[in-house]
């Protein structure tokens, strides 16, 4: 038996190396899903409003998610450590969990992207029409036309039925250099359109989404899969363990 002892250590000790590391990659996937969730919560709040009517759900479950996957790692670390079969097990086990989750929910975001852009059509729409500059949508609005350089729905025309216009004209957030906006060129339609920026913003960010779509769903499904690796490795020093012990005897 001393021959197959020896046969099976290093493998053994090659394959708890490669689990290690993958446990800790595994573990710096979830900080990033934690961090990216933090970060969608506090700081893109405000534009979700124009994406849904309803508060969304996505910041948590990207939350959660990375809290599992962090713990999980850790416990993955640990286990092989340890060199449990049992812990090993459960680790595999709540690989494979967190594989079916991530597949389902890249599968259904790249399915429904067509309706995630027609929902942000109708709700930005909407937040165009009753802009008011005051109220959280109002602001989102704004936000997004600074930072995208866009004005309107599909261009600057998208304020002219607003009942933001008739008052005020088109809002200061449409003008290229602000201080080549004057008041009377924005309530001027004539004049604005030489003012303002000339891309609406939807067609920025639909444009924007299907550029990036094969890539988010990449990185998804490549995550997805790791965790099959992930998997073989923890079954497979499982076995190793158990096959050693077993010649031990």
């Amino acid at each position: 038996m001393a021959p197959r002892r020896m046969e099976t250590k290093p493998v053994m000790m090659c394959v708890k190396t490669l689990l290690m590391f993958y446990s800790f990659i595994f573990w710096v996937t979830g900080v990033v899903l934690l961090s990216v969730g933090l970060w969608w919560k506090f700081m893109l709040s405000p534009y979700m409003l124009l994406i849904s009517s309803a508060p969304s759900n996505a910041p948590y479950v990207l939350a959660g998610t990375g809290s599992a996957i962090v713990l999980f790692g850790l416990f993955g670390c640990f286990a092989t450590c340890r060199g449990r079969p049992w812990m090993l097990k459960l680790y595999a086990a709540a690989l494979s969990l967190i594989f079916m989750t991530e597949l389902i929910a890249g599968i259904s975001g790249f399915i429904f992207r067509h309706e995630i852009k027609e929902t942000f059509l109708s709700t930005y729409s909407e937040a165009v029409t009753n802009y008011d500059g005051r109220d959280d949508r109002s602001l989102a609005v704004d936000g997004v036309q600074r930072r995208l350089h866009c004005c309107g729905v599909y261009n600057y025309t998208s304020w002219l039925s607003s009942v933001y216009f008739p008052t005020a004209g088109i809002p200061s957030s449409c003008c290229v250099t602000l201080s080549d906006c004057k008041d009377a060129d924005l309530r001027d339609a004539s004049r604005a359109v030489n003012k303002v920026y000339s891309q609406g913003c939807y067609e920025l960010v639909t444009s924007f989404i299907e550029r990036n779509m094969g890539i988010i769903a990449g990185v998804t499904f490549g995550i997805a899969f790791s965790q099959l690796i992930g998997m073989l490795l923890a079954c497979c020093l499982s076995r190793l363990i158990i096959a050693n012990a077993y010649e031990m005897v």
